[in-house]
């Protein structure tokens, strides 16, 4: 039995030191993005194809935003943001989708990663870098359980 006990106590302990991955938000898949029209679909058609967004814009609510943050827990240390992406799409007056635009960080600038539409939608882009700088500060440990 002791034997035993030892084994368990060398598999937590080497269990402890391998990093885990967690993903955080939410990201739609890309076969349902393409499902997405814009100049077609509006906001409540969009909130049923991929779902109710992480944040809308704050300002004049012009835009949907879903956010997918990977972080990194290794043993005691705090966790990690190693990566993130954010989906853009921005409607019109009207409420009709304009387009549809995916964001990354790279080398710690933020990038388009992906335009469906060719019109820019980087008149946005300092709320987008907010998004990117704040959601790193949140402490996260609390809205997981620990």
């Amino acid at each position: 039995m002791g034997k035993m006990a030892l084994a368990v106590v060398v598999m937590t302990g080497l269990g402890a030191c391998t990093a885990q991955y967690r993903t955080h938000g939410y990201m739609p898949p890309e076969e349902d993005l393409q499902q997405i029209v814009p100049g077609v679909d509006t906001k409540a058609s969009v909130e049923d194809l991929i779902g109710v967004p992480n944040a809308s814009g704050v300002l004049d609510n012009s835009g949907y935003y879903y956010i997918e943050t990977d972080m990194r827990h290794f043993a005691w240390q705090r966790p990690k943001v190693v990566g993130r992406e954010i989906l853009a799409i921005t409607f019109d007056e009207a409420g009709v989708v304009e387009n549809l635009t995916t964001y990354g960080l790279e080398d710690g600038r933020v990038v388009t990663l992906n335009r469906r539409v060719t019109q820019s939608a980087d008149s946005n882009i300092g709320f987008i870098k907010k998004l990117f700088g704040n959601i790193g500060g949140l402490d996260l440990g609390g809205l997981i359980g620990g």
